[in-house]
C-alpha cells in the first residue's frame, strides 16, 4: 500500500472514521458488545433502543453531561452512508425497521480489541499449525501415488509408536502452557471465524444488490435479464469464497461432527489448565447462526429470480411497471448522492384521514352523583384451608431423579423413571417433570405416541394420566 491508498482508506473507509469519531468509545462499547461479542444478527429497533436506553442511564449516572442525546437519535446517525456503521432496514415480512452491524464495526472493535496487553502469548501452537496447513498443502496436491503412500506409512508408524508408548506407560501429557497456548489460539480463531462470516455476508450482500439492481434498470427481454442473474447465482455458488463457505455450512450440518466438535468443547471446558472462556461453550451454535443468516443472504437472491419469473405485471399493469421502474432508476442514480432537499417534508410515514360521518354526534351524558362513602364489609371468617393446602413440588428432587437413573448423553421414557420414583404429589408432580429447564436436562414431547401414567391424588383415590410420549435427554 503506498500513501495514496491509506489516505483514500483513512477518508472513506467507515471502520477508520468509527476509530476517529468522538463517540468511538459508546459506538464499539455498546455495538461490540451487542452484535460482536453477543453474536447478535439484524435486531428490532425498539429492542435495540432500549438497550442503548439503558447503557446511556447507566452513564449520565457517572456524568449527567455525557451523550446528551437521544437513543434513538445516535442510532440514526450511526445508520448514516457517511458513517456506514450500522445498516438499516425492513426485513422481509416485517414492518419494524431492524438494525445491523457492518463489517467495518467488527473490524475496527477487534482491532481495539487487540491492543489490549496480554498477559500470555503463545507460539508453539501457531508453529504447529503452520507446519500442519504446509504438509496439507503439499500431501493434499500430490500426484504421485507412491509418494502418497510412503507418507501415509509414515504416519501409521508413527500412530502405531505413539500407541505402543501409551501401553507402555512412557506417553508424557501436555504441559500446562501448552494447553493454554494452544486454546488461546483456537480462541482467537473462533472469534475471527465469527468476523469473516460477518464480511462474508456482507459480500453476497452487494451481489444481491446488484442483481436488485439489474432487475430495477433491466428494459429488455425477460430471457435476456434471466440469463445474467442465473450466471450470478452459479458465480456465487462456484467462487473460491461460496466453495468454501458452502463446505464449512455442510461441516456444521453434519450430525456427526456436530456431536464430536460438541464433546471436544465440552471436555477442553473442564481442563482446569485451558482456563477455558465460559462464552465459547457453545461457540459452535454461533457458527452456525451466522452461517444460517450468510445463506439467508443468497437465498435471498434465488427469491429475486423467482419474484421476477412470477411477475405478472409484465403483461396486466405496464404502465404501473414502468412507473415503478422510473422510480427505481432514479433513487438509484441518486443513491450515492441524495438531494438535500427534495421540496416536500413528511413528519410521518402516512397522513390521519377522518371523513366528517366517522365523526360521532353530540351525545350528552346525564349528571352522575358521587358518594364517597363506602359501606363498611361484613366481617367474614378468613379460609385457612385452601391456604394449607398449597403443595410445593421440588423441581431439584425431580432433576436429582432423572440424574440418578439416565446416565449422560443417554435418553429413556418418563414413564421408567416413574417406575423406580413413584408420584406422590399427584398431577402436579408429573407437571414438575415437564417444566425441568436445567442445562444438561431435555424434555421432549411427541404427539403422535401416546403414554399412561398411575398414580394415587391427594384424596387416596387411583388416578391415570394420558398424555403424549415423553422422553427425557441427559445431555
Amino acid at each position: 500500500m503506498d500513501l495514496n491508498d491509506i489516505s483514500i482508506l483513512r477518508e472513506q473507509h467507515p471502520g477508520w472514521r468509527l476509530l476517529r469519531a468522538s463517540s468511538a468509545p459508546l459506538v464499539l462499547s455498546f455495538l461490540g458488545g451487542h452484535f460482536v461479542e453477543q453474536n447478535q444478527g439484524a435486531t428490532p429497533a425498539s429492542r435495540l433502543i432500549d438497550l442503548l436506553d439503558e447503557q446511556l442511564y447507566a452513564l449520565r449516572k457517572i456524568d449527567p453531561e455525557a451523550y446528551p442525546r437521544s437513543p434513538q437519535a445516535y442510532l440514526d446517525e450511526w445508520a448514516e452512508p457517511a458513517r456506514g456503521w450500522l445498516r438499516k432496514f425492513y426485513p422481509v415480512d416485517s414492518e419494524e425497521v431492524h438494525y445491523d452491524a457492518t463489517p467495518a464495526v467488527e473490524k475496527a472493535y477487534r482491532w481495539v480489541e487487540s491492543l489490549q496487553q496480554r498477559h500470555f502469548v503463545g507460539t508453539e501452537s501457531r508453529l504447529h499449525t503452520l507446519i500442519d496447513l504446509l504438509r496439507q498443502i503439499v500431501h493434499g496436491s500430490e500426484v504421485d501415488p507412491e509418494a502418497r503412500i510412503a507418507e501415509l506409512e509414515r504416519r501409521r508408524a508413527q500412530i502405531d509408536e505413539e500407541i505402543a508408548a501409551v501401553r507402555e506407560g512412557r506417553s508424557a501429557l501436555m504441559e500446562e502452557s501448552s494447553i493454554r497456548d494452544r486454546y488461546q489460539l483456537f480462541s482467537s480463531t473462533a472469534r475471527e471465524l465469527l468476523s469473516d462470516f460477518r464480511e462474508v455476508e456482507e459480500n453476497f450482500r452487494r451481489l444481491d444488490r446488484s442483481a436488485r439492481e439489474r432487475i430495477a434498470g433491466w428494459e429488455g427481454s425477460k430471457g435476456a435479464l434471466l440469463d445474467e442473474l442465473v450466471s450470478s447465482r452459479t458465480d456465487i455458488a462456484s467462487s473460491d469464497q461460496g466453495r468454501s463457505f458452502q463446505a464449512f455450512y455442510d461441516f456444521l450440518l453434519s450430525e456427526q461432527r456436530q456431536e464430536e466438535l460438541s464433546g471436544l468443547i465440552e471436555s477442553v471446558q473442564a481442563i482446569p489448565a485451558a482456563h477455558a472462556d465460559r462464552r465459547l461453550r457453545f461457540i459452535h451454535h454461533d457458527w452456525a447462526e451466522a452461517a444460517e443468516r450468510t445463506q439467508q443472504t443468497v437465498r435471498n437472491l434465488t427469491e429475486q429470480l423467482r419474484r421476477f419469473l412470477e411477475d405478472q405485471a409484465w403483461l396486466e399493469n405496464r404502465r404501473v411497471l414502468d412507473l415503478v421502474r422510473t422510480v427505481e432508476q432514479a433513487a438509484i442514480q441518486v443513491r450515492a448522492q441524495p438531494p438535500d432537499d427534495l421540496g416536500i417534508r413528511i413528519d410521518e410515514p402516512g397522513l390521519p384521514i377522518v371523513l366528517p360521518f366517522e365523526r360521532p354526534l353530540h351525545d350528552p351524558q346525564p349528571e352522575a352523583s358521587v358518594d364517597s362513602l363506602i359501606a363498611p364489609a361484613p366481617d367474614e371468617e378468613p379460609e385457612y384451608e385452601s391456604l394449607f393446602a398449597q403443595q410445593f413440588i421440588d423441581t431439584a428432587r425431580l432433576a436429582d431423579n432423572i440424574r440418578a437413573i439416565v446416565p449422560p448423553r443417554s435418553t429413556t421414557e418418563l414413564t421408567e423413571i416413574l417406575n423406580f420414583y413413584p408420584v406422590e404429589q399427584g398431577a402436579a408432580e408429573i407437571l414438575g417433570y415437564l417444566s425441568l429447564d436445567d442445562d444438561d436436562l431435555e424434555i421432549s414431547l411427541n404427539d403422535e405416541e401416546h403414554m399412561s401414567i398411575e398414580f394415587v391424588d391427594a384424596d387416596g383415590r387411583s388416578r391415570r394420566a394420558t398424555l403424549p410420549r415423553v422422553t427425557v435427554t441427559r445431555r
